[in-house]
């Protein structure tokens, strides 16, 4: 956007420039060759007239001069064809240079500019007018550098203030695709800029109302689902003495799915709907990850002690549901290694099972997605994803050598 506001004032001051240079050659134009240039003529017919013949002496031409000059308070000379000087009044003026064929405006650095006819017999009057008269020419000129310079300082702030509303309306773009829903700007004049202000905020409302709806929607759905999963958890109870001990463990399993199903939606609205965490505290990655991989009989840690900072219980269920990955997609061992890199902790859980292809390292990520073997509610990977970057931290599948996946997770690390 700013190189948008230069632009325009740049192509605001190249147009006056252009303006100021045409005019000026229209000027010069008309000038000599327009009616100007006839009354260069008719002033040529009356000083023949006035002035004696060119075979005339020196003292008939001054004499005829002075009279001439009498009443014009003009400094005024007179050339001969071969440009020598034949008589003068006032201060003296340069003789035409010997490429000048017509007469017109003669211009001289640091003096005023001269006018020059050419007498039909070929000899030069030239004339210099009194300062306070000045040269019309300058005057234009000089109104058209004042005329530019003014429309060019008003320009700027015209030309600024139309790109800062569009710097305003980009702001708020970026931040309603940053997750800001509640992000609007404010609508100035009633121009393109403000009505695509108005529909910005028109459009920002909509998607804020539809997400908003969304979110009580599945968290509304989620937490219904608890009543009648616990009547059927207590009807298993009742029957367990009499049931089929194969179709009671397939109902109980069932249950404990659909359990973990509703826990993992609930937790992603959760994260969707509040943008803060719920604690903020100082957590060994370490430690952590000891803890959990003594809730499996294949897990394998190695690492040094890192501090990270942020919500323990997320980063437990991050931990957790990468192993229960692992598990559910792997072979035994499931080697986690926790370790510093840069300015980041990286922990990473890798398995030796038949590994994730290239074109789907991305998509592993993405909710209700499913692999491979189809197992799983496809919500793991994506709440790893989703509490890593709450953390400011990213989750990644990383290729690895051999059998198996590798998914590492870095995140920011206290300065020690």
């Amino acid at each position: 956007m700013r190189r948008l506001y230069l632009r325009i004032y740049l192509a605001v001051l190249a147009s006056l420039t252009v303006f100021a240079l045409a005019a000026g050659l229209l000027w010069h134009s008309f000038a000599d060759h327009g009616p100007a240039g006839r009354a260069q003529e008719v002033a040529a017919m009356l000083a023949r007239n006035a002035l004696p013949p060119a075979d005339a002496t020196r003292a008939e031409h001054q004499a005829a001069l002075e009279r001439l000059a009498s009443d014009l308070r003009a400094d005024v000379a007179l050339f001969g064809a071969d440009r020598a000087p034949l008589a003068s009044v006032g201060k003296p003026l340069p003789a035409p240079g010997e490429s000048r064929e017509s007469g017109g405006w003669v211009y001289a650095w640091g003096s005023r500019p001269v006018w020059a006819v050419r007498l039909p017999d070929g000899r030069w009057l030239e004339a210099r007018m009194p300062r306070e008269g000045g040269f019309p020419g300058y005057r234009i000129f000089l109104m058209l550098a004042l005329l530019a310079l003014a429309v060019g300082v008003g320009a700027y702030p015209l030309a600024r203030r139309l790109t800062r509303r569009l710097e305003r309306l980009q702001a708020g773009v970026e931040s309603l695709g940053a997750g800001d829903l509640s992000a609007r700007v404010r609508t100035e004049g009633r121009d393109e800029v403000g009505r695509l202000a108005e529909s910005f905020n028109r459009a920002a409302a909509r998607i804020e109302d539809l997400v908003g709806a969304h979110k009580a929607l599945l968290a509304n759905a989620s937490h219904e689902l608890r009543t009648p999963l616990a009547r059927i958890r207590m009807a298993v109870e009742l029957i367990k003495e009499g049931a089929d001990p194969v179709r009671k463990a397939g109902l109980e399993q069932d249950i404990a799915e659909l359990d973990a199903l509703i826990d993992e939606i609930l937790l992603a609205s959760r994260l969707d709907a509040v943008k803060e965490l719920d604690t903020d505290e100082e957590v060994d990655l370490l430690a952590l990850a000891a803890e959990e991989c003594a809730r499996y009989e294949n897990a394998e840690l190695e690492g040094e002690p890192v501090t990270v900072r942020g919500d323990p219980r997320l980063l437990r269920r991050m931990l957790r549901n990468l192993l229960e990955n692992a598990k559910r997609h792997g072979t035994p061992p499931i080697q986690v290694r926790v370790s510093r890199t840069g300015h980041g902790a990286e922990m990473a859980v890798c398995d030796h099972g038949a590994g994730v292809p290239e074109d789907e390292r991305e998509r592993v990520f993405d909710p209700f997605y499913r692999a491979g073997s189809g197992q799983g509610s496809g919500l793991g990977l994506a709440l790893v994803r989703q509490i890593a970057r709450r953390h400011g931290g990213e989750a990644r599948c990383a290729p690895q050598s051999g059998r198996g996946s590798c998914f590492v997770v870095v995140l920011p690390q206290l300065a020690r």
